[in-house]
Parts: structure tokens; C-alpha cells; sequence
């Protein structure tokens, strides 16, 4: 791989992942709600699952998919469904505290499995897959430079939005505690995610 080749797949790598998507809203409002160490889980979740995604159509899964609309299809509709059940519990997360965490608890396997649902994670794999790595004479080499590399720009991305999300905190409890500027922050977090669900029954 070329360092034109490189270069290009880091214009790639900034614009998808630091880009706002499911992953990062997600790892703000966990982050705001219920600090750094609790979105810890899901932030390290993205990359690994991620990861498997772009292995799995490097090995041929991404043909697969191309190949059967249908299964195309399951995929975004699941991943739609997903979203709009994500987003809901967002939008009913109220006050920063334990006792509320049951209502936005998305740890490390849903973090994982929601790559799999994620149409911008598919994408991204699928245009890596085709435009470095698949017909090259030399594959293997070029997954091994490119799967750390977009490893290392999800755990990067997600972990930003998780620090800007937890250094929101103090602002969002309002000065007395109530929780109201939570609430409102909540809303927004859960209209970016049906957003995103809207956008990809459409792409």
C-alpha cells in the first residue's frame, strides 16, 4: 500500500468515524448520564465488534451481502428497529444516578452486536474491503495494516464523544439538581438516533 493509498483511507477513517452515527451518540449520552466509567464498556465494545464486521466481509461476508438484497434488507429493518428501541430508552433516561441506569443499560455485547445492525458500520467495511483491500495481489498485508488503523479511530471517536459526554455532566444536572437540562440533552441524544434510523431506511 502506497502512502496515496494510506492517506486516503485516513481521509476515510476521520470522516466516517468522528462523523456523527449510532456509536458516538450512544457513547455521549452514556457518558452524560452515567459518566466515563460506565461508557467505558460500550466505547471498547465498538471497535471489537467492528472489527469482526470488517474481518467477516474481508473473508467474503460483504460479497454475500451484496449478492442477496434480501438479506440486505433484514439487516437495515433490524437495525432501523433497533435504533428507534435504543433512542426510546434514551429519551425516558431522566436523572444522573444508579438507581436510573437500568433504563439506558447498553454494555459491552449489545455495544458489539450493534455493529452488525450499524448501516454506516457496513458501509464503511464494505468500501474499505472493495477499494483496499479485495483484487489487490498482496490482501492479507493490506488487512493487517488496515484493521489497527480503524481500530485504533473507532476506540479514538467514541472514546472523544464519551469525554465530551461526561464533561457535560455537572452542566446537565442544572444547578440544583433537577435533571431538566438532562432531559431536554436526552431528547436530543434520542432524536439523532431515530434520525440515523430514517436516514438508513433510505440509503
Amino acid at each position: 500500500m502506497n502512502w496515496q493509498e494510506f492517506t486516503a483511507l485516513l481521509v476515510l477513517a476521520t470522516a466516517m468515524s468522528f462523523s456523527p452515527g449510532p456509536n458516538t451518540t450512544l457513547s455521549t449520552a452514556l457518558a452524560a448520564n452515567h459518566g466515563l466509567r460506565r461508557a467505558m464498556p460500550f466505547v471498547c465494545a465498538v471497535p471489537v465488534g467492528w472489527g469482526v464486521l470488517l474481518s467477516l466481509c474481508a473473508l467474503g461476508l460483504g460479497a454475500l451481502l451484496l449478492a442477496i438484497p434480501l438479506l440486505g434488507l433484514a439487516i437495515k429493518l433490524i437495525g432501523v428497529f433497533y435504533l428507534f428501541w435504543l433512542a426510546s430508552k434514551i429519551a425516558r433516561s431522566r436523572q444522573l444516578s444508579e438507581a436510573d441506569a437500568e433504563k439506558m443499560n447498553v454494555g459491552f455485547w449489545q455495544g458489539a452486536a450493534l455493529q452488525f445492525v450499524n448501516i454506516k458500520a457496513w458501509m464503511l467495511a464494505l468500501a474499505i474491503v472493495s477499494g483496499w483491500i479485495a483484487g489487490r495481489s498482496d490482501p492479507g498485508l493490506r488487512f493487517a495494516v488496515v484493521l489497527p488503523v480503524m481500530l485504533a479511530y473507532a476506540f479514538a471517536s467514541n472514546l472523544l464523544y464519551a469525554l465530551a459526554g461526561s464533561l457535560l455532566r455537572e452542566w446537565l444536572s442544572g444547578p440544583t439538581g433537577t435533571g431538566r437540562r438532562l432531559i431536554w440533552f436526552n431528547y436530543g441524544m434520542a432524536i439523532v438516533l431515530v434520525a440515523t434510523a430514517i436516514w438508513m431506511l433510505f440509503i
